[in-house]
């Protein structure tokens, strides 16, 4: 090689999968924010465990007037701030999706047929705690995990209640 290279015009160089581009974002509650990239396609994401996981990300911890400045960087590359803070596309795109919402908890609940006590009793949490999940308290994501975990084990099992009726049917039926 003797180092005189050249491409054309419409030449195109491409190395690996596009970087991720973000469009726009939204400030949501509690250090949640919603992207939305460039494809059109949305994500919720909470960044409090990124803020408290590295030190670069002390002043959005507490400071909620500087965490709503954010705003999408000029190429779409980053999110940042108005000190100078910024949090690459690539990164949140790693993220995962935040947290369940209070209507998915109570479809969880509708499928496994659960009461607020059942509810309780299976997440070991208090019925009250339940009652606010159903409502508009956000879930916390080790009751978010809890519930889909739930969902996946105890969705294969009969119903307890036709247990109960197909039991007492037998022990009827031996009786007479």
């Amino acid at each position: 090689m003797n180092g005189n290279a050249s491409t054309d015009a419409d030449d195109i160089i491409g190395i690996g999968a596009p970087l991720p581009r973000l469009a726009a974002v939204q400030v949501g509650e509690a250090r949640h924010v919603t992207v939305t990239w460039r494809d059109g396609s949305t994500k919720i994401v909470d960044l409090a465990p990124v803020f408290l996981s590295h030190r670069h990300f002390i002043p959005l911890r507490d400071n909620g007037d500087l965490f709503e400045t954010v705003r999408v960087n000029e190429d779409g590359m980053a999110l940042e701030w108005d000190d100078g803070i910024e949090l690459s596309a690539e990164w949140i795109e790693r993220l995962p999706t935040a947290g369940m919402t209070n209507a998915e908890f109570r479809q969880i609940m509708g499928q496994l047929a659960l009461s607020l006590d059942g509810m309780a009793a299976q997440l070991e949490i208090s019925r009250r705690q339940v009652a606010a999940f159903r409502g508009s308290k956000p879930i916390p994501a080790h009751i978010a995990l809890a519930a889909l975990y739930l969902l996946e084990h105890l969705s294969n099992l009969p119903d307890i209640a036709d247990g109960m009726h197909a039991s007492r049917h037998h022990h009827r039926a031996k009786v007479a």
